[in-house]
């Protein structure tokens, strides 16, 4: 069973959504990398039943996403963070060396476009 590293953020996300035996599951196969063997042995089931557990707890977490896209939509915020935090640091590296510069409005403007997207990606949000 190939594993889906996609899911480790669903789990962090939606875990609180399955049942206990599925999140447990899932946590001891995605985040300490145990085999079905090594969780069909600790849960007292077989290694049928650990696999069952894994693909239901992975459904019920791709659903989730699918109807409500939080993981994604953390994504997006993270990527609209890294981008203002890289655009503020080229200001303050332009600021200490040339004063004001081109570089420096296109980088003011970077951030001003990141704003302006983080606006109304939560407007969007709202509605």
């Amino acid at each position: 069973m190939a594993k889906d590293l996609g899911l480790a953020l669903l789990i962090d996300t939606y875990g609180a959504c399955l049942t206990d035996k599925q999140r447990s599951v899932l946590e001891m196969y995605y985040f300490e990398d145990m085999s079905l063997g090594e969780i069909a042995e600790l849960e007292g089931i077989s290694r049928q039943g650990v696999r069952d557990s894994i693909k239901r707890g992975e459904y019920t977490l791709k659903e989730l996403e699918d109807n409500l896209q939080f993981a994604q939509k953390f994504e997006n915020l993270n990527m609209y963070t890294r981008a203002i935090r890289k655009s503020a640091k080229d200001i303050l590296a332009y600021v200490d060396t040339r004063g004001y510069t081109e570089q420096i409005r296109r980088a003011a403007n970077d951030i001003v476009e990141c704003a302006d997207s983080l606006d109304k990606y939560v407007q969007d949000e709202e509605e």
